[in-house]
């Protein structure tokens, strides 16, 4: 599904964030991103749906070499990928039911298929009754569940998340957990950066360890391995 074949990336300000990565991710894995703040965790995970391009190297997905996409053709590499922040990221004067709609208005679907796809997701979240309520009436934990409705409703083959527990309190980081697992159950690729030990070391996947701009360890089934 994913491969990075001798991945670089240099900023403009001289600052290498990936530095020859080479590293495949199979269709329905589920892959955590671990490592030190400044390691090039985010780079890692914006390349995947090209907010970021390589200096050099080679970024597939879905065998598509996204490192030569044109611009006006991301947006339908997108319809593959869903994205979920650490900060929601929702539309505040959209209703939840707006909010998850917009992913799908966008690509000009059909009112009655918007409509059917979207409650079903927001069942899925537990959401359902709060279909038009505002991101601002809602607590942290139901916002990100909005999040994730939203991200999924196209049905991506692929689902990354960038630290999407990092605002949340402990029971409800595992209750978004959870929702992960039950789509990565469905067979929906999830690459997960995160922070989170505790979450890392009881639901054992894949670990891609990067450090440097450089992946250090890739373990099926290992633990977060850094110290608080």
């Amino acid at each position: 599904m994913i491969q990075m074949k001798n991945v670089y990336k240099k900023y403009p300000n001289g600052i290498v964030a990936l530095n020859g990565l080479n590293v495949e991710i199979a269709q329905g894995e589920f892959v955590y991103i671990v490592g030190p703040s400044g390691a090039g965790k985010s780079t890692f995970i914006k390349m995947m749906y090209r907010e970021e391009r390589p200096s050099s190297g080679q970024m597939l997905v879905d065998g598509k070499d996204i490192a030569k996409l044109k611009n006006r053709k991301v947006p339908f590499l997108r319809r593959d990928i869903g994205v979920v922040f650490q900060d929601f990221k929702l539309l505040p004067r959209l209703n939840v039911y707006e909010n998850v709609a917009f992913a799908l208005e966008v690509i000009e679907e059909k009112p009655q298929v918007i409509k059917e796809r979207v409650m079903e997701v927001l069942d899925m979240v537990g959401l359902k009754h709060k279909a038009k309520m505002f991101p601002r009436e809602l607590s942290g934990g139901e916002q990100q569940r909005v999040s994730i409705a939203r991200s999924i409703v196209n049905t991506p083959k692929v689902m990354i998340a960038d630290e999407p527990t990092g605002n949340l309190d402990p029971d409800t980081s595992w209750d978004i957990m959870n929702l992960f697992e039950q789509i990565n159950s469905t067979g929906t690729t999830i690459i997960m950066a995160t922070h989170n030990r505790e979450i890392v070391n009881k639901l054992r996947h894949r670990v891609i360890a990067i450090e440097g701009g450089l992946i250090v360890r890739d373990a099926a089934g290992g633990d977060y391995g850094y110290e608080d």
